[in-house]
Parts: structure tokens; sequence; C-alpha cells
């Protein structure tokens, strides 16, 4: 399932492809074994509070969202080994590659917006 993920505040396009990863076994694969994410790429990890860039070869740009898909957390250009911030009331998370974040104008408190593409 794919996903065009809009900050409509901003009136800016954050991914016009964003793949759910909403199963064990997706969320445990991630963006493993990938060697980049291309512009415009997104994967929308459900449930997730924290993620980990552990044995990735490429930084990325992460959102962590509520329930009501409301900006609670951001972590920018999040270097490979490494692992980021938990936020206890994030429902789900979106890694991006690094730059997005800033070119989406995506700030805490923000709304997302999610089509099903």
């Amino acid at each position: 399932m794919f996903f065009r993920i809009e900050n409509k505040k901003e009136g800016k396009i954050v991914a016009e492809k964003a793949m759910l990863a909403d199963t064990f076994f997706s969320r445990l694969k991630g963006l493993l074994g990938t060697k980049k994410l291309d512009k415009g790429e997104a994967l929308i990890l459900e449930p997730c509070q924290s993620v980990h860039t552990f044995f990735m070869k490429y930084d990325l740009d992460i959102i962590f969202l509520n329930k009501e898909n409301i900006v609670i957390g951001v972590a920018e250009h999040l270097k490979p080994n490494r692992l980021s911030a938990f936020y206890r009331h994030a429902s789900k998370a979106v890694e991006l590659p690094s730059g997005s974040i800033v070119e989406g104008r995506v700030t805490v408190g923000e709304k997302l917006e999610f089509i099903q593409i």
C-alpha cells in the first residue's frame, strides 16, 4: 500500500510515494539492505515510537506522529548506526531521505495528511 504525504498548512508534499510497513516483518526489515532512498520516497512504520539506522549506508530524516497524524518529533540527518529518541506518544514514524524535513517545511505541531495512491 502506498501513500502521498502532504503538509497542507505549508502547501508542500513531504513524500510522493510512501510505502506502509505495518506488519512485524515489514517493520523489522524496514530499509535494511537498500542503497539509498530516492527523493520523494518514504517508508511509514506503524506502529513505531523509535527507529535505528544500524547497518544503514545513508542518513535519514524521521518524522514521528501521534494517532491524529500530528508531528510530535523529528530527527534530521540521522546518521547510520544511530538510535533516534523514543517518543512514547508516537503511533507511527516516517523515514525520508535526508533533507526532506526542511524541504517539506515539517515542524512539530503540524498535521500531515496521508492520501492512499
